[in-house]
């Protein structure tokens, strides 16, 4: 599984990024209102977008291969992005009443990334700038997403405390497992020992948090967008569009997932088979360099004056043994040929001086002759420390008439020739001994190279044969047959072979940056449908939006079109005007009087509307009586009587209610205005006066009493009702103002 999720990287990339792009953009149309410039989320959008495009920017270095500038333009982006998430924390802290160090602290920090980078390099960088910003960043942003979704608990406020939940766990994989550099604590806690641990790679897990960020926001502006638009039709239809998008969404990913995978697997068969054939034609070439000292070995073996020679035979027969010795040797191209007793001691030697002067070791313990004293063919490649030279040894036992073995002749090869005839093979290969190091190879650079991490034999013993390795291995661990991995820091695919009849095995090396290329055509293709899909489902839902405005623009037009309408109803507000008012409740003082019912009356007004008109325009102190209109609307029955007064003065008329049931009511009023939030002006607050009809009553008077304790709530501290309780009789009040 990790070996698969890591051959995942640029799907993972690649989604990971988009995840992110779309979370910016989101923030970005959320930014557009009121209450989104408010909480700062211009920041957070940016931080989406940047970051999104620096995962993408990680992607085109795994396909087009990286380069120091372009590693640099990497960490940088990453570092920008992170930055935009720490100042989205710092001023939303601030705005929450913290007082924190201004946009200066950024400062500091980036000189620690940039001289970690100096000092150290990249990989410093990158770890620092994810510490010093990413997660303090993730961290404070959540943070503040909570206590601003615990100081009001609107709507959205569960979806954004789960955001604020998932944007800590992004915080710590993403700014606390990072690249593994010589420091506390990535040294220990970082990307490697988590893949290591999991069996999957960190950026997966970034991927998907990303994922279930931007569908976390996605639902935040939903439910802003419900509120807005205030339609069950189009709350309805909203809902519908958000589950059909996330399945679309997931069943193109994972589509488009397993048809990347499936482009790669048809390059992957063609680079396996190249590498099978590139095997096959380097084992042809090796076998046709070995095959001929085979043949002559046994040839050599065969010859009856060497059998008779090893039997004790006279002169003429070590003559005829010497001759054809050295006639083998010239025909099979090697350098030394033998012919040795059964105790291993040579008898004969195709360099009769050298073997004169110097003589030769026992070879008993040589593999060759044991194979060849047990009734076999020997075959041995061999590495000599001292010459430098890669052989290849040839032995054949040696027969007498009945049978029995009287010795062994062997052929020594160089393969200097064919690892010379090879070097203009194209592909990277390597024979290796069984320790794993390169002793026969087209890339002369990585001679002597270990390929794999030494286990099979103490290091101390390698060292003393071949030397102190210069650099690392170029495999992190042996592979035993095949595998898609990194091979000297790049990914590749690797095939190893045994070489027949001996420990040596045969390495090819095939880089792998065609098969990102076919699998780019499958990510490209991805993102043309899921980029068509969003533009369907959010160009359905303007259309939407836009009829549902159009249908609420045509009723307000018949409204206004209707003369009585016109003559009874606030332009502004939507509610009754105060001639109809005065009429309803000259109605319902006669209906009072008649069957001794009660009836309440109940003025209000805004709080400080003034001021409000003032800072932020008469339009926004219109589009607050509008939206405090409906607010009231919303509380009363239907059978009260909501009229506009005059300015940003209301009253209610409620026929049947007595002093304590409308005190209840207005009550009830002032909370909900309280603890509404009227866009870009926050919140607002209004007085109520409560008056109920006495015996004796007119309108003038009536109304006077419910003004004179409304002046009451404003003296004694504004945002509360306000009950008349007359000192006089009803009869004796005069209007206010007359």
């Amino acid at each position: 599984m990790a070996a698969f999720l890591e051959s995942q990287l640029d799907f993972i990339f690649f989604f990971y990024g988009l995840a992110f792009i779309l979370l910016g953009a989101v923030c970005l149309s959320i930014a557009k209102e009121p209450r989104g410039r408010a909480v700062g989320l211009v920041l957070f959008g940016g931080f989406g977008l940047i970051h999104g495009f620096s995962e993408w920017l990680d992607l085109a270095a795994l396909i087009v291969g990286d380069s120091p500038l372009f590693a640099n333009i990497r960490v940088g982006c990453m570092t920008v992005s992170y930055m935009f998430l720490l100042e989205f924390a710092r001023v939303g802290a601030v705005r929450l009443g913290y007082r924190l160090p201004g946009g200066w602290i950024h400062l500091p920090l980036l000189c620690i990334v940039v001289i970690g980078g100096i000092v150290g390099d990249l990989a410093t960088a990158n770890a620092l700038a994810r510490y010093a910003f990413g997660l303090l960043g993730a961290i404070g942003s959540a943070l503040v997403m909570l206590e601003r979704a615990q100081q009001r608990a609107t709507l959205v406020g569960p979806l954004t405390k789960i955001a604020a939940v998932m944007l800590i766990v992004y915080g710590v994989a993403a700014g606390f497992i990072v690249p593994e550099v010589p420091f506390w604590p990535a040294n220990i806690i970082n990307q490697t020992s988590f893949m290591k641990l999991t069996g999957m790679p960190i950026q997966l897990v970034r991927g998907l948090i990303a994922c279930t960020l931007a569908v976390l926001i996605w639902g935040i502006w939903g439910q802003l967008l419900i509120k807005s638009v205030d339609s069950a039709r189009y709350t309805e239809y909203l809902r519908r569009q958000f589950i059909g998008t996330l399945v679309a969404l997931a069943a193109i990913f994972v589509g488009g997932w397993m048809l990347t995978d499936f482009l790669g697997g048809i390059y992957r068969d063609d680079v396996q088979e190249e590498a099978r054939g590139d095997n096959d034609l380097l084992a042809s070439r090796l076998a046709g360099e070995t095959s001929a000292v085979r043949a002559m070995a046994k040839a050599l073996a065969g010859v009856p004056a060497v059998s008779a020679m090893l039997s004790g035979a006279g002169p003429k027969e070590s003559a005829d043994a010497q001759q054809a010795l050295e006639l083998d040797v010239e025909a099979s191209g090697a350098v030394l040929g033998q012919i040795l007793d059964r105790s291993g001691q040579a008898v004969a030697s195709s360099e009769p001086r050298e073997f004169a002067l110097l003589g030769t070791p026992n070879q008993s313990a040589a593999p060759w002759f044991e194979q060849a004293m047990n009734g076999t063919s020997g075959h041995q490649f061999e590495f000599d420390s001292v010459s430098g030279q890669r052989i290849y040894y040839a032995s054949q036992p040696v027969r007498s008439s009945d049978g029995a073995i009287v010795g062994a002749v062997v052929l020594k090869k160089s393969l200097d020739a064919l690892d010379l005839n090879l070097q203009g093979f194209d592909r990277a290969f390597f024979f290796v001994n069984a320790d794993g190091v390169v002793l026969l190879t087209n890339r002369n650079d990585e001679f002597k190279r270990p390929l794999w991490p030494t286990a099979a034999r103490p290091k101390l013993a390698l060292t003393e044969q071949f030397g102190a390795p210069a650099r690392p291995t170029m495999l992190e661990r042996e592979v035993k047959t095949s595998a898609w991995t990194k091979f000297d820091g790049r990914r590749g695919f690797v095939l190893r072979t045994p070489v027949e009849h001996s420990e040596w095995s045969m390495v090819i090396v095939i880089p792998v940056s065609g098969m990102f290329a076919s699998r780019f055509l499958g990510i490209i293709i991805t993102l043309q449908f899921a980029i068509t899909t969003l533009f369907y489902f959010f160009g359905r839902e303007h259309g939407v939006r836009d009829n549902i405005e159009m249908v609420r623009r045509l009723e307000l037009q018949q409204r206004a079109d209707n003369l009585q309408v016109q003559a009874t109803t606030d332009p502004l507000t939507g509610v009754y005007n105060r001639l109809k008012f005065d009429e309803e409740l000259l109605k319902e003082i006669e209906r009072a009087r008649r069957y001794a019912t009660p009836l309440t009356l109940t003025l209000y007004d805004v709080d400080h509307f003034k001021e409000v008109n003032d800072a932020y325009g008469h339009q926004a102190g219109d589009r607050v009586l509008i939206e405090l209109s409906a607010i009231v609307s919303h509380g009363i029955r239907q059978s009260d009587l909501l009229a506009r007064w005059g300015g940003e003065e209301f009253v209610v008329l409620l026929p049947g209610t007595d002093a304590l049931q409308a005190g209840v009511v207005a009550e009830k009023l002032r909370g909900m205005i309280a603890g509404r939030s009227f866009d870009e002006i926050g919140t607002i607050t209004c007085c109520f006066g409560v008056a109920t009809y006495a015996a004796g009553d007119t309108a003038a008077t009536l109304v006077a009493r419910a003004d004179n304790a409304l002046y009451r709530a404003k003296m004694n501290g504004r945002n509360r009702v306000e009950l008349d309780t007359p000192m006089v009789d009803g009869a004796d009040l005069a209007p206010l103002g007359s």
